[in-house]
């Protein structure tokens, strides 16, 4: 089969690779689509030491089951899946939060990923679709149950409901641009999203509906919005972050682009701001975004770009650049 391998920092190639064998409990599924991360990016850039060189990456898409080693799994199901593979056994996978499974692995970290045209997965993974949810939308399941994620979770510390607030995304990319329309569809109106890159601020401003700036040419102010979404997780970000929040309010910190840095404390805690961090999603947050995603909660998606697989190499160097004004590009193997 064909597969996008991560050669050395900032480059993959197209390989030719062995097809995944069948194992107990387990589907070998046909890759339809599978969206290019901002941690694929990370792994390109040589910055993710999980995940080295000669790895396939890719956790994002959308399938359909090859062979099945599992009950209730059968060739021909459409579906996409949990790219992460968790015990079921700890505390928290059995409280339902299994994102914080401390025995978690992951498809294109700890095993091959979905840039390639076949994949194996356990089934415990899989989440059926919709007939109705298309191929491209569902392969943005897993970066739009990362938004849904965070904002179900922020909403429980919010003072006021989340309509009524003034809201500011810190990144344009695949989550922010997700996160926006999710807010935009919970109501909210008064909407701001930083950005860098000029195509991407058009791009938010048409499918959003909602302002944005460019963060290198000023800043959003202080205390001017109750809740702030970190998106990038840089040590500018996060002093942006806390500076903007207003008293009382809520910074949900998603991005992780710097592992450490110093924030401002003081603001903190004599402001009673609320800092949550979060991880991915659960799998009920899985099936519920299937769910929003086929009801169109996300709106129309033509903001996605398509590349056949064999574009990988080039697609991963357009994102690297800025080239392209889209936030999220999905890879077809076939």
């Amino acid at each position: 089969m064909k597969a996008l391998v991560y050669t050395q920092p900032n480059e993959v190639q197209l390989h030719e690779r062995p097809d995944p064998t069948l194992e107990a409990g387990e589907v070998v599924l046909r890759i339809d689509a599978a969206g290019i991360c901002g941690s694929d990016m990370h792994a390109y850039h040589g910055h993710d030491p999980r995940r080295k060189p000669g790895l396939v990456l890719g956790h994002e898409f959308a399938a359909t089951v090859m062979q099945s080693a599992a009950p209730g799994w059968l060739a021909g199901q459409r579906v996409t899946g949990n790219p992460l593979i968790t015990c079921g056994r700890c505390d928290y996978c059995l409280q339902g939060r299994d994102n914080l499974c401390s025995q978690r692995t992951m498809v294109g970290m700890t095993r091959p990923g979905a840039f390639a045209q076949q994949m194996s997965i356990p089934a415990q993974c899989l989440i059926a679709l919709p007939d109705t949810l298309a191929t491209v939308a569902a392969a943005l399941t897993e970066p739009a149950a990362t938004a849904l994620h965070a904002i179900n979770l922020s909403m429980r510390s919010l003072v006021r409901p989340l309509p009524e607030c003034r809201v500011l995304v810190l990144g344009g990319g695949a989550i922010g641009m997700l996160a926006a329309l999710l807010l935009r569809h919970y109501g909210v109106d008064d909407l701001t999203v930083a950005e860098v890159n000029p195509l991407r601020r058009t791009s938010l401003e048409t499918h959003a509906r909602c302002a944005t700036y460019d963060p290198r040419a000023g800043g959003p102010g202080e205390n001017g919005f109750e809740y702030v979404i970190d998106a990038v997780g840089s040590v500018a970000t996060r002093q942006t972050a806390l500076a903007a929040v207003k008293p009382g309010g809520v910074v949900m910190h998603i991005g992780l682009q710097d592992w450490a840095s110093e924030i401002d404390m003081r603001k903190l805690t004599l402001a009673e701001i609320t800092l949550l961090g979060t991880y991915t999603y659960s799998q009920a947050d899985l099936r519920a975004t299937v769910a929003a995603l086929a009801r169109g909660a996300f709106g129309d998606l033509s903001w996605v770009q398509t590349r056949p697989l064999s574009e990988g190499p080039e697609a991963f160097a357009d994102l690297h650049a800025g080239r392209t004004a889209a936030a999220k590009v999905v890879l077809q193997p076939h």
